[in-house]
């Protein structure tokens, strides 16, 4: 096999700000796509839940008497989301719970497809784990500066996540996600009763249920904070780039005038 290096004139030219570029695989975008709706779902039918009892507690019990951390059943009526964001709109906990439960197996098969592919693709080890230089302070810091600024990457570097990203998707793939399935599985009797050491994990049902709650809350701050960085960095580009893969390279400073 020739080894000798291509000449200059046979080598693509890398490309630059205003170029079209493959930016998402289709993995990436079928699971993108599936967590929004298996998340959609579950978040109105969780708030549908949370409504049969919107009190939160530490350990394994809790009841109306004891005392909760987080207590909204005296706002709205002891209603606190109305029907307009649940799952469904009316009040009906057994419905409610059938559709978290369904789409509950999605989420886990989804996220079990996704994490393997991206395992045996590299695309974990290549595009998500942040490098050490990243994680430096100085290096930190400048990316929140440049985000505080909204001075969003430009040319090839915007193909890249940043060191922020990678942090907040790790925070989604192996602190959130995982929080959640494991938790919504330590309230479950017939859970409880084969694997009584994964309530104890979480030092009790109510600890879970709380948990299963805060872990729902990041979900939700993620997403809000995801949705406007897209909106900020151009929604068009941004969801054309999820939706067929390709992406426009947003032109260099230097060539903005």
């Amino acid at each position: 096999m020739d080894s000798t290096p291509a000449s200059p004139q046979h080598t693509a030219p890398p490309p630059k700000g205003g170029d079209t570029v493959l930016r998402h695989r289709w993995p990436v975008r079928i699971w993108h796509w599936t967590n929004a709706l298996v998340m959609a779902v579950m978040l109105m039918s969780g708030l549908m839940i949370f409504n049969a009892h919107p009190r939160l507690y530490w350990g394994h019990y809790g009841a109306n008497p004891d005392p909760a951390w987080l207590d909204l059943e005296k706002v709205n009526g002891g209603i606190p989301f109305p029907g307009w964001i649940t799952l469904p709109s009316h009040y009906s906990l057994a419905d409610a719970r059938l559709w978290h439960l369904a789409f509950a197996w999605a989420l886990v098969l989804a996220f079990i497809g996704y994490l393997g592919w991206a395992l045996a693709s590299e695309h974990l080890k290549r595009n998500l784990a942040p490098q050490l230089a990243e994680l430096a302070p100085r290096h930190l810091w400048h990316d929140i500066r440049e985000h505080a600024r909204l001075r969003f990457p430009t040319g090839l570097a915007a193909l890249s996540y940043n060191v922020l990203q990678k942090l907040a998707y790790g925070a989604v793939l192996f602190v959130l996600l995982p929080g959640i399935v494991l938790t919504g599985l330590a309230m479950s009797p017939a859970i409880d009763a084969g694997f009584p050491w994964l309530v104890d994990l979480f030092a009790g049902r109510q600890s879970a249920r709380s948990l299963h709650f805060l872990c729902a809350a990041g979900l939700v701050a993620f997403l809000l904070v995801h949705l406007a960085m897209v909106l900020l960095a151009g929604p068009v580009n941004e969801l054309r780039s999820m939706l067929t893969g390709y992406y426009r390279l947003p032109p260099e400073r230097e060539e903005q005038a």
